[in-house]
């Protein structure tokens, strides 16, 4: 049961944006630039990223949802996002991947553990100042999300199965605001 009166049975940050939309809009507005909008890197690596930050974190809810949605995002190729979950270094992903999610789960513990080195090599294995830029605040901007849902401990289904079709939603059709539920 979450810490404060939100609406009830609406899964993780969506409830949390239905009880206050004018502070949900623009993260939600965030959420969409940094996993949808154009960018060198796809939307099921940006998914990814998101996915690997919220699995250190512990975040269940923000874990499993953006895991659904990299998994719908990449297709045939899904069980990557499992791998990664599991172990980065044995992740079927391009070593150019596996730097960036170095650098993602480094910036999980602190912005000052990304070194120069860690920077060096992603653009070794082919980042550009784009995609170290991206990684760094998807992985900043998901500590937030993370520490938002679990501080007001909002609900988190326990099934896998109900993140099916929220990763379906956000695959499709990004990041977009929940209707407000009507007063009963």
């Amino acid at each position: 049961m979450a810490h404060i009166k939100v609406p009830e049975g609406v899964p993780g940050i969506r409830s949390l944006v239905m009880f206050r939309p004018e502070t949900g809009k623009p993260l939600y507005e965030l959420a969409q630039v940094l996993l949808r909008d154009p960018s060198p890197l796809t939307p099921a690596e940006r998914e990814l990223i998101a996915t690997h930050v919220s699995s250190r974190n512990d975040c269940m809810f923000c874990m499993s949802s953006h895991a659904a949605a990299a998994r719908e995002l990449f297709g045939s190729e899904s069980e990557v996002v499992d791998c990664v979950i599991q172990n980065v270094s044995t992740a079927p992903v391009t070593e150019k991947m596996k730097a960036l999610l170095n650098i993602a789960g480094k910036v999980q513990i602190s912005g000052k553990a990304v070194t120069a080195e860690d920077v060096a090599v992603a653009r070794k294995h082919g980042a550009t100042d784009r995609d170290i830029h991206d990684t760094v605040l998807i992985a900043a901007a998901f500590c937030m999300f993370n520490r938002y849902v679990d501080g007001l401990a909002s609900y988190t289904p326990m099934n896998f199965e109900d993140y099916v079709p929220m990763g379906k939603r956000m695959a499709t059709m990004g990041y977009v605001l929940p209707h407000p539920q009507p007063a009963n």
